[in-house]
């Protein structure tokens, strides 16, 4: 049943999507007036809304006649940023020429994607898992919309093109799903005389652009733990491994590393030199996300990758590093700020992070207690709370790692939680609402 709702499903949304491209706005009027003449039509004896249906077929079927005498041929060149961001509108260029050699005007440019409708396995999760009951996925200004649409792309219309004449389009499209954006051509559409049907000209055009996790704004936040011991001091920042914040040149002493020895100073002066450094103390954090969920696309998870991504930007912005630790594939920990790395790497990373299916829990809290010796806090951020996240908290406080704790949930359902092991912090524990979470963002102090 459910593999034969999937299959209606896809039949439907690909139906919907050339009725809108092919027909122009006036054109959708006329062909939903013809749908209901149908139906009112039936009974022919009380009604008369069967002459409405022969007007309106009529009509569509000439303009349809109308669309087989377009024969252009294009070459389009976009100008893609290399990043967006989700819900905020960009604006790139298009380059279109026209290859025919007739001129061409009335032109439409419309973008193609690639196919957003998901896999069984993913569709099913998604529409018939918890989520889909409680929200149908709310988002942004309270209005739903489909969890696999990849963005909103306003058509654009396109000058005169004299025969190999070119001009430039300026796009407008809204990205409403991070990860990767991807273009496979465009096509360029000319509405027949009567307005109401559109032919097409398609050309292949396949680019991409990154399309990073929204970004919450935070208040001044006092973030937990103070400077602390680094081995390897400010140069961690700017090599992987132990390395040290370089002081002066000494002579060799027995026992100093081979690593350590200058090699100009020594060819120079004729016996070995090494670099004397030392070690330094600074602020460093761990950012913990939650990837465990058994919803292939959940808005919790999506919710959790966002507020990540507004902390990342915040820390960032300071004099600290950041460790980015979650579970994908394997355990994974990126590390960023003072020279290591920047922003736009971290928010990278955050936008290609993918909901943890099939890995257990253990696997992220192994990968922080590993960590955890080397950090002067942790940001946790939980998609739920429960005794596994509950535990882990709980051992991270024995260790005296000090903690602010994130937990993003429904509305309904923050009655029935309570902070648990960070019941003696409370202004450590802070509850996120989905849909309300720069809100609750906003209370963090």
């Amino acid at each position: 049943m459910l593999r034969l709702l999937y299959l209606l499903d896809r039949l439907f949304s690909g139906a919907r999507y050339r009725v809108v491209r092919r027909f122009t706005r006036p054109g959708r009027v006329v062909l939903g007036a013809l749908l209901m003449a149908v139906f009112l039509g039936i009974d022919t004896e009380n009604t008369i809304a069967y002459q409405a249906f022969t007007v309106l077929l009529a009509v569509v079927f000439v303009a349809m006649c109308f669309s087989l005498r377009f024969r252009g041929r294009f070459a389009i060149e976009r100008t893609l940023p290399r990043f967006g961001t989700v819900d905020q509108p960009i604006q790139y260029q298009v380059s279109v020429t026209n290859l025919a050699r007739q001129p061409e005007s009335g032109l439409v440019l419309l973008e193609n994607l690639v196919d957003p409708r998901p896999p069984y396995r993913e569709w099913r999760d998604v529409f018939m898992g918890k989520e889909r009951q409680r929200s149908s996925f709310r988002f942004t200004l309270g209005r739903r919309r489909s969890p696999f649409k990849l963005a909103r792309v306003k058509e654009a219309a396109i000058p005169g093109l004299p025969p190999g004449g070119d001009a430039d389009v300026q796009v407008e499209l809204t990205p409403l799903r991070r990860g990767v954006l991807r273009f496979t051509g465009a096509t360029i559409a000319r509405a027949d005389p009567l307005g109401v049907f559109r032919s097409f000209a398609r050309t292949a055009a396949s680019q991409s652009t990154l399309i990073l996790p929204r970004r919450y704004p935070l208040p001044a936040i006092a973030l937990p733990g103070a400077m602390k011991y680094q081995e390897g001091g400010v140069a961690l920042a700017s090599n992987v491994g132990r390395s040290e914040e370089f002081v002066s040149l000494r002579d060799y002493r027995r026992g100093d590393p081979l690593r350590r020895i200058h090699w100009r100073s020594w060819a120079k002066t004729g016996k070995p030199i090494v670099k004397e450094c030392e070690d330094e103390f600074f602020v460093r954090h761990a950012l913990i996300l939650d990837t465990f969920t058994d919803q292939w696309r959940s808005e919790v998870f999506e919710e959790a990758v966002s507020v990540a991504a507004s902390f990342a930007c915040t820390l960032l912005s300071q004099e600290s590093l950041l460790d980015l630790l979650f579970v994908g594939a394997e355990a994974y920990c990126f590390t960023a700020g003072r020279g290591l790395a920047h922003v736009d790497q971290m928010l990278e990373i955050l936008a290609s992070v993918q909901a943890c299916v099939d890995q257990p829990f253990r696997k992220l809290e192994s990968a922080v207690l590993n960590h955890v010796g080397v950090v002067s806090g942790c940001i946790c951020v939980f998609l739920v709370w429960d005794d596994e996240r509950r535990e882990l908290v709980r051992k991270l406080r024995l260790l005296d790692v000090p903690l602010l704790v994130l937990v993003i949930v429904f509305e309904e359902a923050v009655a029935s939680l309570d902070s648990g092991p960070m019941q003696d912090a409370p202004d450590r524990f802070h509850v996120l609402r989905v849909g309300r979470i720069e809100e609750d963002l906003m209370k963090l102090s």
